[in-house]
């Protein structure tokens, strides 16, 4: 295989500053969490999916609550139900209307669907805007949301796929079992296939299959002039394999996650961030995606994570959570909106900042607050208007 080798080596090294960004964040380390102008600005997923905040409450509020019920057909219904939309709000909305735990019991395709589209008269965006899902007629309705629950009564109720799936001899037979379905293309069969394996339903190595989605394809493109004949799968998992050889090669200390390594679809992923990331690091580089979506915006609340208590790596985990520093008191702040993600903003001087300028900013104004908090901690917070010219940005 012949590799564009800059582009190569960005993708470890994205893979490095993103997990260090993801344990500063977890120590309350005041931002900013990397010296990368590009990760500072925009929004990019985590180097390991389960530590994304949709997967992360997937885990631990989907799953594993222990108030739901763990029965395999249960379990089933709600991953695929909470996975179709990949949204915590259109979850809670679901939940909060029918007053109850979504369950086998009160699941009516009819009824949530007429909760989901009294949520779309008011404005609410239903599905994720991390990948577009299938949107065909194939039902017989004229919502796409109509026919997904009409796909979920079909898998859960009528042929309860659940059936099929604890029988499934490895990883791959799960994947085929979901893709026999309308509605669900290769890539969300691999997904739903994976949010399933964290479940106690079924229990196979990760690392035993994956495909690559369309930004992965993307990925690979850059990172490699010529792949040799090898297939995109292939290549996933020569770097699931190789990881640790390539990051000693460039002298990076990659924090796995609490002693586990890469998996298949979490390289699988860093391929689709890298191809993101080039999009600004790398703008010369051809692709029919030249912009980043998003820039980045996080909620102020820190996430307690959680991952499949199989992975064994819970007690690290909590161990490293007790051990974090304490939120720090940072003097005039004001919440811009709360209703959306309470994000709090930076802008300084009124002046349009230049996004390597950015990460200076942030850390000069912490220094000047944290100066502030000494003098004057009988006041902190006091004062929440803030000056239009001096806003800070806690992410």
């Amino acid at each position: 295989m012949q590799v564009r080798q800059e582009i190569f080596d960005t993708y470890w090294r994205f893979a490095a500053m993103r997990q260090e960004v993801f344990f500063n964040k977890i120590n309350n380390v005041p931002p900013p969490w990397t010296s990368d102008p590009i990760i500072n600005t925009y929004k990019f997923c985590n180097a390991y999916r389960a530590s994304d905040r949709v997967s992360q409450y997937l885990i631990k509020k989907v799953i594993y609550d222990q108030n739901r019920s763990q029965n395999e057909e249960e379990v089933i219904l709600r991953i695929l139900l909470f996975k179709i939309f990949n949204k915590i709000e259109t979850w809670e909305y679901l939940e909060n209307k029918i007053g109850d735990y979504i369950t086998l019991s009160n699941f009516d395709s009819n009824v949530y669907s007429d909760i989901l589209q009294e949520a779309m008269n008011l404005g609410y965006v239903i599905y994720t805007s991390a990948y577009m899902s299938c949107a065909s007629k194939e039902f017989g309705y004229d919502k796409k949301h109509q026919n997904h629950l009409a796909l979920l009564d079909k898998m859960v109720a009528q042929d309860r796929v659940v059936n099929h799936i604890v029988k499934a001899k490895n990883f791959e037979d799960v994947f085929k079992i979901i893709q026999e379905y309308p509605l669900l293309g290769k890539f969300m069969a691999y997904q739903l296939a994976t949010d399933i394996n964290y479940s106690e339903i079924i229990n196979f190595e990760e690392n035993s299959f994956t495909i690559a989605g369309p930004g992965a394809e993307r990925g690979i493109s850059k990172c490699f002039v010529d792949t040799d004949g090898k297939t995109y799968t292939d290549i996933i998992h020569w770097m699931t394999e190789n990881q640790e050889k390539e990051f000693q090669r460039l002298g990076l200390n990659f924090q796995s996650l609490w002693g586990r390594p890469l998996q298949a679809i979490d390289c699988q992923n860093l391929f689709c961030e890298t191809d993101k990331y080039c999009r600004a690091a790398f703008p010369e580089l051809k692709s029919n995606r030249k912009k980043i979506k998003s820039k980045f915006t996080s909620t102020p609340h820190a996430i307690d994570y959680f991952y499949p208590p199989k992975w064994c790596i819970n007690d690290k985990v909590q161990e490293s959570l007790a051990q974090r520093l304490p939120t720090l008191e940072i003097t005039n702040l004001q919440i811009l909106n709360n209703s959306n993600c309470q994000q709090l903003s930076l802008e300084l001087d009124s002046q349009v900042k230049t996004t390597s300028e950015i990460p200076n900013n942030v850390s000069k104004q912490y220094k000047k607050s944290e100066q502030e908090t000494q003098r004057k901690k009988s006041k902190v917070l006091q004062n929440i208007e803030i000056e239009k010219h001096k806003q800070l940005c806690l992410f």
